[in-house]
């Protein structure tokens, strides 16, 4: 028996062509996410530096409700892996930073590590600028390095809301540099859900502040995160675009202090009369990575992979429970 015989309506029209023509979920998937269970896919991508995965679930529940709880991002993301959500004040005051703290062996590995062989993600000119701001002889030198660091982070952000891409890091920790912006453009260019279905959103990220993007709101945050096996911390520039046919949220990472270049976790709520009250949650994770090529980079490859499909699978099934509870 079909599923249609079964009572289960189709995806909408725009949706589900996505799905077939990009994600290619198998035919027991397929089912299952039409069952309103989560279901998660890995899309195709460069292996050598890119993880990308689509999760989708069906919502009984308003939208209205998933976009509160998003703007209330500090109780949104706390707990478990979360150990610090900050959103930002608009504009940003150095204030914003008190609560971001580095552990203490990454402070001693700033007194001496050089460009390109630093544990904390930097550009040359932070990197420089900490060790030269920073009299090391000092019992104090760790508070020093914390209020500098909180400082590159403010200017960090209040540079990229000037500016833009433009504004983004410089990174030298392999034999070429790497430029957030060269990398968050070429990854943006990959993904058809931007070049096909959003191409508005597509440009606002890619331009933003020059290009106003009609019908959406957003804010910055930094967060720091478990992450692998040290925490991580990031900031985010999330945007809430409101359009008849769909609400996109997207957040799109500014800076990582490990593992990451970039990345975009992009959420599309898809309303669907036929199913009655509830959305479609669509998910689509992507980041940029160094260490993902070479033969070391293979192995670590299936880990991350394995990692973001678990992470993500969790992800479906949380929202799914607390939007519904």
């Amino acid at each position: 028996m079909s599923l249609r015989a079964q009572g289960q309506p189709p995806l909408p029209a725009r949706f589900d062509s996505y799905i077939k023509a990009h994600v290619k979920l198998t035919p027991d998937r397929h089912k299952q996410l039409l069952a309103g269970q989560p279901v998660t896919q890995h899309l195709d991508t460069d292996p050598a530096k890119e993880v990308a995965i689509f999760g989708a679930v069906w919502v009984k529940a308003p939208m209205a409700r998933y976009l509160d709880a998003v703007k209330d991002i500090e109780s949104f993301e706390k707990g478990a892996n979360f150990l610090v959500t900050k959103r930002i004040s608009s504009p940003p005051r150095l204030e914003d930073f008190d609560q971001l703290s580095l552990p203490p062996d990454e402070i001693a590995d700033l007194k001496t590590c050089k460009v390109g062989d630093c544990e904390v993600k930097l550009s040359e000119a932070a990197l420089t600028r900490i060790q030269r701001e920073t009299d090391w002889s000092k019992p104090s030198a760790p508070a020093d390095v914390e209020r500098s660091f909180r400082r590159l982070a403010y200017e960090y952000v209040t540079g990229y809301l000037e500016g833009g891409n433009s504004r983004l890091a410089v990174y030298r920790d392999a034999q070429r540099p790497t430029f957030v912006a060269q990398e968050f453009a070429a990854m943006v260019d990959r993904m058809p859900e931007m070049t096909s279905y959003l191409p508005d959103l597509r440009k606002y990220l890619l331009d933003y502040p020059k290009v106003i993007l009609p019908n959406a709101e957003g804010f910055l945050y930094w967060q720091n995160a478990k992450f692998g096996l040290k925490p991580t911390i990031r900031i985010n520039h999330l945007t809430i675009a409101h359009e008849p046919s769909h609400v996109a949220v997207v957040s799109k990472m500014l800076y990582s202090s490990h593992y990451f270049w970039t990345a975009i976790e992009l959420r599309i709520l898809v309303p669907d009369s036929a199913r009655g009250e509830g959305f479609w949650f669509a998910n689509v994770n992507r980041s940029r990575s160094d260490g993902l090529d070479g033969f070391v980079g293979s192995l670590i490859r299936g880990k991350v992979r394995a990692e973001a499909a678990k992470g993500m699978q969790a992800a479906l099934a949380v929202t799914k429970t607390q939007m519904e509870r």
